[in-house]
């Protein structure tokens, strides 16, 4: 008789070792869902506001080309790297993409220093600062993307996390939003 309870007391604990590790694989799991999620709809915002920014970009080329002649390698520079950026599938590829057009773009604005008729014109002012805004939204967007994808990342490599993100499938992801090596430079400034 004693060797019963021994033997139901056994199984009680396993049982009860069973339903704590079980409870804490879903707990995990559900957090790991939650922030994947939240890390998605991140990048749907930054995607959001980088087509909203190459919608605006044929515009203000528009503008410009008004002004200036004979600068058509910038212009197609511009236009690839848009179609380029339109193109890209995925987060790693749109944030190389949007690094070959923020420096395509750069070399549109500093064109534009040369000609002092452009920058006094109110459609290219409307279009300029409708532009400043959206690199705003951009950058609170890729800042918002980079939190949910650190949070994610944490908790995904976090000890016990970690055994439970391999059993459920969840991986690092690595497609952090940096600078881009333009940005590295420091500015020629001419007065």
């Amino acid at each position: 008789m004693k060797a019963l309870w021994v033997v139901l007391g056994i199984v009680g604990v396993l049982v009860l070792a069973a339903l704590m590790v079980f409870g804490s694989y879903v707990s995990a799991k559900n957090q790991m869902v939650s922030y994947d999620q939240n890390v998605k709809a991140s990048w749907s915002e930054v995607d959001v506001q980088l087509e909203r920014r190459a919608d605006l970009i044929p515009n203000l080329v528009e503008t410009v080309k008004g002004f200036t002649k004979e600068e058509s390698t910038v212009f197609g520079d511009i236009a690839n790297a848009r179609a380029g950026l339109l193109n890209a599938q995925g987060p790693a590829a749109k944030i190389a993409a949007n690094g070959t057009l923020d420096s395509a773009f750069g070399r549109l604005l500093a064109l534009t220093e040369n000609y002092p008729q452009l920058r006094s014109s109110d459609q290219f002012m409307r279009l300029q600062d409708e532009l400043a805004g959206t690199e705003n939204r951009i950058s609170v967007a890729r800042k918002r993307y980079n939190d949910a994808l650190q949070t994610y990342n944490t908790f995904v490599l976090q000890f016990p996390n970690s055994i439970w993100a391999g059993i459920a499938g969840f991986k690092q992801n690595s497609a952090y939003f940096t600078a881009s090596p333009a940005a590295q430079q420091v500015p020629n400034v001419k007065f």
